[in-house]
C-alpha cells in the first residue's frame, strides 16, 4: 500500500481547510467561472457540476489514496464560505517533496488568504509530516501568484523554458492557447524562520464519515 497523507483538517488564524466533498460543487463551479482561472490554470473550460462532481467523487480520493497528494477546501472560519481550494500533488515519499497549487475565488482575493494557507499547509507538512521541500510553479506572466511564493519566504530556483500553456479569451470558452515559462520555486523548512511570528496551525486527523461542515 503506497504512502498517503491522513485526511486531515488544519486551521489558521482566519481559514480552516478541510477535506473537499460533494456539497463543494456550487462553489467550485462559480470560483472557476473566472478570467483568471482561465488564463493561468488548466481547468476545463466551461466548467460544470459535472467537472466538479468527478472531481470531487473521482479524482481527489484517488490523488490521496495513491499516495501522489491531497486536496483541501480553504474556508473562512466565521462564515463557513468557501474561499479557494489548494492542492497538493507529485509527491516524492523518498524525497519527502511534494508541489502546492491553488486557486483562490474571485470574491475572496486581496484578502491574503493564499499566503495564510500556503503557509499552514508548509507548516503541516514541514512540521507534522516531516516534509523536507514544497514546490510551486507559476506562469511567468503571473505576477500575483509569484508575489505570493514570495511572500510566503519561497526561493525562485528558475525558469522551466516552454513548460506551461497560458489561454485567452471569453470565460467560459476554450480560449486561445500559447506557449509560456515556468518559475520554479520552492520553500524548505529554514526558510519559514522569518515567519517566526506567525501563530501557525492546528492540523485535526479525521476520518473520513466523521468530518461535518459547520452550519
Amino acid at each position: 500500500m503506497p504512502a498517503s497523507f491522513p485526511e486531515t483538517a488544519i486551521s489558521t488564524e482566519r481559514l480552516l481547510l478541510r477535506p473537499l466533498e460533494e456539497g463543494d460543487a456550487p462553489g467550485l463551479v462559480a470560483m472557476m467561472a473566472d478570467e483568471l482561472v482561465l488564463s493561468w490554470t488548466d481547468v476545463p473550460q466551461p466548467y460544470t457540476r459535472a467537472h466538479a462532481l468527478g472531481w470531487l467523487r473521482s479524482e481527489v480520493p484517488e490523488l490521496r489514496a495513491a499516495g501522489r497528494g491531497i486536496a483541501f477546501a480553504i474556508t473562512e472560519h466565521l462564515t463557513q464560505r468557501l474561499v479557494g481550494i489548494v492542492e497538493l500533488h507529485h509527491t516524492d515519499w523518498r524525497l519527502l517533496s511534494t508541489e502546492a497549487s491553488y486557486v483562490t475565488a474571485p470574491w475572496a482575493r486581496g484578502e491574503g488568504y493564499a499566503v495564510e494557507s500556503l503557509l499552514g499547509v508548509a507548516q503541516w507538512l514541514f512540521e507534522d509530516r516531516g516534509f523536507h521541500r514544497l514546490e510551486l510553479r507559476t506562469a511567468a506572466g503571473n505576477t500575483a501568484a509569484q508575489q505570493v511564493a514570495q511572500k510566503i519566504g519561497c526561493i525562485s530556483e528558475g525558469v522551466l523554458r516552454s513548460a506551461w500553456i497560458v489561454r485567452t479569451g471569453e470565460v467560459g470558452s476554450a480560449g486561445e492557447e500559447t506557449r509560456s515559462d515556468l518559475i520554479l520555486w520552492s520553500l524548505l523548512p529554514e526558510d519559514l524562520e522569518a515567519f517566526d511570528s506567525y501563530d501557525g496551525y492546528h492540523a485535526s486527523q479525521q476520518r473520513s464519515g466523521n468530518f461535518a461542515l459547520h452550519d
